[in-house]
């Protein structure tokens, strides 16, 4: 899922707005001829761990996720006879040099993506499939499956996750004393949300309202709202990705919630107009109560801050699992040696110590307690919701939900700010965008 990058953000919380998919459509369908001159997972060694025998590597990755990595190639180059050159391309760019290089026949060995993308690689053959691989791995039923469905086409698996984020509950348990709740009790319902955010807002503690949104952001709402609609048992697209399903009464009912507290100011002043260039700027500096965030941020924020999963009407909970997944490009010649990473990546070893260590989120259900994320119990949750998050699936993703023209962010903004009977119509406008 991708956002626009919030002012002061550190790199690993930024996410840039979407590429024209369309071009990008074109330049992919041009390189399908250029693909699948890779091996397939029968004809390598048959080692569940691939080969390391000092071939040279190429991966590419965007900007939004070189920290994390940096972090992978720096440890797997140090510890294998394999090596891997990186290259980090910028993130707006990232999507029209991936559809030139399929078409000149030039991609890397290895590529990530957002993972809101990967349907656009894996339909058009440029990943190789690495379903044996993938399910020869003594932990398989423990990667995060949001990562594996939404890199899973025609029941082959392309991709493995390579960087997670989430969208969680943030709140500031200080404010929560002065306004008089409990800081150790979080909503666990959206109208508890409701309710902790209109008594924050009622305390009047000077320049604090209860919470705040991107009004004016398709991909902030859609990251932090869908995980509300989830839980209370709806859905936002159907299974193939082709329609939306954001009039069902589940959605409406979040979307009234949200609409209830902009009519009654409890948000805070900008929010109607917020692109999401400083989205995420508000909680860290006190202004709000409660907010739903990237949990990327959570190493910017004040200590008295606390993590919930997201809510649903009545109940329930969930999260939007964004980040990146990567695979092995189905024309590389060196698929055995490029498993050999990916395999790797996945393992206690660069689970714990490249990405735990960092408080980043491990892609692994089974380790989400560990030592690191043991000396905070705010990582925990975030490891522990993962399991429970959805990665959306849907061809043209971007220009359905990302496009800051697009009709979901007209949706939204009638739901929250205008018409609110326009619900069927502007979703009928959604499901015409994904039909495309």
């Amino acid at each position: 899922m991708m956002y626009p990058t919030p002012k002061g953000a550190s790199n690993r919380s930024r996410w840039a707005r979407a590429a024209a998919l369309s071009a990008v459509a074109t330049l992919l369908l041009a390189g399908c001829a250029a693909g699948g001159g890779g091996t397939s997972p029968s004809e390598g060694s048959g080692s569940v761990d691939g080969v390391d025998d000092g071939t040279t590597l190429t991966m590419w990755t965007r900007a939004a996720t070189q920290i994390q990595s940096e972090a992978f190639v720096e440890s797997y180059n140090a510890s294998h006879e394999n090596q891997i050159e990186l290259t980090v391309i910028p993130t707006d760019d990232y999507q029209t040099r991936i559809g030139a290089a399929a078409g000149s026949g030039s991609l890397p060995d290895l590529f990530a993506s957002d993972v809101v993308f990967l349907p656009n690689y894996t339909s058009n053959d440029l990943l190789l499939d690495i379903t044996e691989r993938i399910d020869a791995l003594p932990f398989v039923d423990d990667i995060a499956p949001s990562h594996i469905e939404a890199g899973t086409w025609d029941g082959k698996k392309y991709a493995v996750p390579h960087t997670m984020d989430l969208s969680v509950l943030f709140y500031n348990k200080d404010i929560y004393e002065q306004a008089g709740l409990d800081p150790e009790a979080p909503p666990t319902t959206l109208e508890e949300f409701d309710e902790h955010a209109r008594a924050i807002s009622a305390a009047g503690i000077p320049g604090v309202s209860g919470t705040f949104f991107g009004g004016n952001c398709a991909g902030c709402m859609a990251f932090t709202w869908w995980p509300s609609i989830w839980a209370s048992g709806g859905e936002v697209l159907n299974a193939e990705g082709t329609a939306a399903e954001l009039d069902s009464p589940e959605a409406a009912s979040v979307f009234e919630i949200y609409r209830g507290l902009v009519d009654d100011d409890i948000v805070l002043p900008g929010t109607r107009d917020e692109t999401g260039a400083t989205w995420v700027a508000p909680f860290p500096d006190g202004s709000v109560g409660l907010m739903p965030m990237p949990s990327t941020m959570l190493g910017s924020m004040p200590e008295s801050t606390g993590v919930a999963p997201i809510p649903g009407v009545g109940g329930g909970q969930s999260t939007f699992v964004g980040g990146d997944a990567i695979g092995i490009a189905s024309s590389s010649e060196n698929a055995d040696q490029a498993w050999n990473f990916l395999a790797w990546s996945l393992g206690d070893e660069a689970q714990i110590d490249v990405l735990a260590q960092n408080n980043d989120v491990v892609a692994r259900t089974d380790l989400a307690v560990n030592e690191y994320s043991e000396q905070d119990e705010r990582v925990i949750t975030i490891n522990e919701v993962a399991a429970e998050g959805r990665t959306p699936f849907a061809l043209n993703f971007g220009a359905a939900f990302n496009d800051p023209n697009g009709p979901f962010l007209v949706l939204l903004r009638n739901q929250i700010f205008g018409d609110a009977s326009m619900l069927a119509e502007d979703n009928a406008a959604i499901t015409a965008v994904l039909a495309e």
